[in-house]
């Protein structure tokens, strides 16, 4: 086979298949040899110290160890009548392959999939599954992006676990990371100008300087590889914002552009999703109307306004959600901030969306995620804190939103289980740092450091496994019936997937809040008090509800932390 590698400032490279080096022949910046063999690695220059290669497909032993010859075209894919999904009018289950399940792995979360497509989601979100240091983690320390992590079962247990979502008519979402690279493996650097300065989690790649013509087809290269040979339907795009790309054409617009093409290619929708903290919709903005063209964003905005209606919380970037209006500015508007005051930075942020032409379906809306949930100091659920009543009420305006919602694993029956911060680099020092850097993070917030988990114990790990005997226990299994049924309502009921924003009127007063989705009416009460909502019309009758919320000519009688989904007469 042919072996070639990006190394242009070497004068000599070889490659070591099965304990033979092979000196490489010069091409311009790349390098190239022909031999016979499975594993390898390169040497640079006349350095003895072998290399993973930077585009591997396959890491059997580990970011450390040589790579493995792997042929993509090998695979037996049964799914060849699947023809994908659109994003509108979708449903997202975003889940981690090493905690989805006892076994964690690719295998045994495929014993979970019936379930899921019961529940009704349409969309699997799997975190991050490329190669990083240790067996355990979240997945965003990965240092080799095109190699499936190993102890989840490898680049063949991936693609039987997508073969296998597809059987069931479900859509296969990848989160992916490209604006770092973890702490432990990351040696793209000795072989190119990949990285160009830092940020907050690690080395950022360089998009724009001298060399960076490859390093941004290095990017999207891998990302046309996993949907393109892995049968992924779409990417998630790990905090975009942190991508530093000075170019007159962003590396998200030249990736969307791409992807455009493949999905013509291959016939069937391949969708991209960015996480942003910029509030910025030219993302989300057709590429005619000079945008980057990209599907979707998550919104962490109306997640927020939820949180602290919910839970009372104001600290850090809470603090600005406490405001009266954040909530029913939010579902109107998508953000809270749009060219206004944010206390936590210091400074006005974002642009308002035009809600006249941009539809909601490109704002993915969630109570919960892996970050939201994690990223506290014990990786506490909010049904840790929020009575039944309170998770009810989020979750009907979640899905009786305009927007595209979300589910993060577990959320659906209450799970009990944390979901906490979790590694398991081997380098001692390293694992120290880690413990000790996530302990004085949260001590400045005012938490013991006693109460943080220590990340490196195993111990994290299986407390943030699901444990999937609660689906049937009293409590849980009556918040997993009630998910189906607003799921199945939303499937059923064209007014609550209409994404038109300049549609949606939110009337709201003290503690209630009255979503108008057309002859639809949401009405939810998130006070301790029982209060008369006006509904604007007669009822017809009522299609769900939680506690004992109740409808009586033209308007609803709520109880504390109740909700009301009805239907109006003509």
């Amino acid at each position: 086979m042919t072996f070639r590698v990006w190394a242009p400032a070497h004068e000599r490279v070889r490659v070591r298949v099965d304990g033979t080096d092979h000196e490489m022949t010069r091409d311009g910046e790349w390098w190239h040899a022909d031999a016979s063999g499975t594993d390898y690695a390169f040497l640079l220059g006349d350095n003895e110290n072998p290399l993973p290669d930077p585009r591997s497909r396959w890491q059997p032993e580990g970011v450390h160890g040589p790579s493995r010859g792997y042929d993509h075209g090998a695979f037996a894919w049964t799914d060849q009548a699947w023809t994908g999904r659109a994003l509108p009018g979708g449903v997202l289950y975003e889940l981690h392959i090493g905690t989805f399940t006892e076994g964690g792995t690719f295998d045994s979360a495929i014993g979970k999939l019936d379930y899921l497509a019961d529940l009704g989601v349409t969309f699997v979100e799997v975190l991050p599954v490329n190669s990083f240091d240790g067996t355990a983690g979240w997945g965003y320390d990965g240092v080799l992006w095109g190699a499936v992590h190993e102890p989840y079962g490898g680049p063949d247990g991936f693609k039987r676990f997508v073969d296998a979502c597809h059987r069931r008519g479900l859509a296969v979402v990848l989160d992916v990371v490209y604006n770092h690279l973890g702490p432990s493996g990351a040696y793209l650097d000795r072989f190119g100008p990949y990285f160009a300065g830092q940020n907050d989690w690690g080395p950022g790649l360089n998009l724009d300087g001298e060399g960076s013509d490859e390093v941004r087809r290095y990017v999207i290269d891998n990302a046309l590889g996993w949907l393109r040979d892995f049968h992924m339907d779409a990417l998630r795009l790990d905090a975009v914002h942190a991508l530093a790309d000075r170019r007159a054409t962003h590396l998200l617009e030249e990736l969307a552009v791409e992807v455009e093409a493949l999905s013509a290619a291959v016939r069937r929708p391949l969708t991209l999703i960015a996480e942003s903290d910029l509030n910025d919709p030219k993302l989300v903005t057709a590429r005619e109307a000079h945008g980057y063209g990209l599907d979707a964003q998550w919104s962490d905005d109306l997640h927020h306004a939820l949180h602290v209606a919910l839970t009372g919380e104001t600290s850090g970037y809470y603090a600005d959600f406490a405001a009266p209006d954040a909530l029913p500015r939010t579902l109107r508007e998508v953000f809270f901030h749009a060219g206004t005051w944010s206390s936590f930075r210091g400074r006005t942020h974002g642009r308002p969306v035009d809600t006249r032409t941009v539809p909601g379906h490109r704002f993915l809306a969630y109570l919960q995620n892996h970050d939201q949930i994690g990223n506290r100091a014990t990786g506490d659920r909010l049904s840790a804190t929020v009575s039944p009543g309170r998770l009810a009420c989020g979750a009907a305006i979640v899905f009786c939103s305009p927007y595209t919602p979300m589910i993060f694993m577990g959320e659906e029956w209450a799970a009990s289980t944390p979901w906490q911060f979790f590694a398991s680099f081997p380098d001692p020092e390293l694992a120290e740092a880690v413990r000790t850097g996530r302990r004085r993070e949260f001590a400045r917030h005012g938490w013991g450091e006693a109460d943080v988990p220590d990340p490196i114990d195993p111990a994290t790990v299986e407390r943030s496994r699901l444990r999937w005997a609660e689906v049937s226990e009293p409590g849980h299994r009556e918040m997993l019936a009630l998910y189906r049924s607003l799921i199945a309502l939303r499937r059923d009921r064209a007014e609550l997937t209409d994404p038109a924003l300049d549609h949606l009127t939110v009337r709201t007063e003290g503690s209630w809040l009255v979503l108008h989705r057309g002859r639809l009416r949401l009405a939810v009460n998130l006070g301790e008090e029982p209060v008369t909502v006006p509904l604007d019309g007669e009822t017809a009758g009522i299609l769900l509800s939680w506690g004992e919320a109740t409808a009586s000519s033209s308007a609803a009688a709520l109880p504390p932390e109740t909700f009301v989904l009805l239907e109006l007469a003509s």
